[in-house]
């Protein structure tokens, strides 16, 4: 697929453009034969386990308690306190076999590299043209301070950064993607739910990845105006507080939840007419705070020649 350079559009063509991106973005199943993989899809089951971490690191080898945080939305310090966990009928298969978004995704084709984040299912896929490239788990906003949706762009990281809402907090492998309120992607604890204060959570390893894949903006000399954006990143749905882990469920367990659903381009179309020019906005000052950032006006790239 020919890549195109983004451009801006007035309304009617954005609004042609999203149309068009809905019906031809549609996310395949990440079940196996997305990329003719001879692999099949694993199966799940929900096994009981003791609190004891020790007796966890005895039952499961390194690698399998890795694959076992990111099915689990936790790290490992969490996982024996679980009670019941997420293990695969295998563990033999690629990683992104186990992944409970797509292998590929239409949507992401538009672009060299793209971030998706599902607030439901609690996790981040990273694609390259569209394929995966890598997936793990992450904690979005808690009920009371919600990672906000929608479409953003990765700005400007830092290797680590105090908090701005509390110094105690320091903020490891940092990439800023609402510059305004000061939403990043970073390392930090991963309790098995949404608990951040509106920031993207992310283990050690998969926060220090994409502090190296991701590509930030490029600011004019004088820093007042982007030149060019960085790796697009679209945060999808929500969390349903209420009815707790949907990973946990015989929904998730089958992959089934691995189709993206095309209400989320709607969510991210509805604002595409006034989202535009944010190549002539000034960016504020880059910080470290957290809470609710504003949609940033966003322009779609034109579609793909047939």
């Amino acid at each position: 697929m020919p890549r195109f350079s983004q451009v801006r559009i007035g309304a009617r063509v954005a609004g042609a453009a999203v149309a068009l991106l809905l019906v031809l973005g549609a996310p395949l199943s990440g079940k196996s034969g997305s990329f003719g993989e001879p692999f099949p899809a694993p199966k799940f089951r929900l096994e009981w386990v003791s609190g004891d971490r020790e007796q966890l690191d005895c039952r499961f080898s390194a690698a399998q308690l890795a694959l076992l945080e990111k099915l689990n939305r936790i790290d490992r310090g969490g996982l024996a306190a679980l009670g019941k966990i997420v293990v695969p009928d295998r563990w033999d298969l690629p990683e992104s076999a186990y992944s409970p978004l797509p292998r590929r995704f239409t949507w992401a084709a538009y672009f060299p590299q793209a971030v998706v984040v599902s607030k439901r299912l609690q996790a981040f896929a990273a694609y390259e043209d569209g394929r995966l490239a890598r997936w793990g788990p992450v904690s979005t906003g808690a009920a009371g301070s919600p990672t906000p949706g929608g479409l953003f762009h990765l700005n400007w990281r830092s290797p680590g950064r105090r908090s701005t809402v509390n110094r105690n907090w320091f903020l490891k492998w940092y990439f800023n993607f609402g510059n305004q309120r000061g939403h990043s992607f970073h390392e930090y604890e991963l309790p098995g739910l949404p608990a951040s204060h509106g920031c993207v959570r992310m283990l050690s390893r998969d926060a220090r990845w994409l502090y190296d894949w991701g590509s930030p903006w490029k600011l004019a000399e004088h820093g007042r105006r982007i030149v060019k954006r960085g790796t697009p990143v679209l945060i999808l749905g929500a969390y349903d507080h209420a009815a707790g882990k949907p990973w946990l469920t015989a929904e998730t367990l089958d992959l089934e939840a691995a189709a993206l659903p095309a209400e989320a381009f709607a969510l991210a179309a509805e604002t595409s007419a006034e989202r535009t020019g944010e190549a002539d906005e000034p960016p504020l000052p880059p910080h470290a705070g957290t809470g609710d950032a504003p949609r940033r006006p966003w322009t779609l790239p034109p579609p793909p020649l047939q």
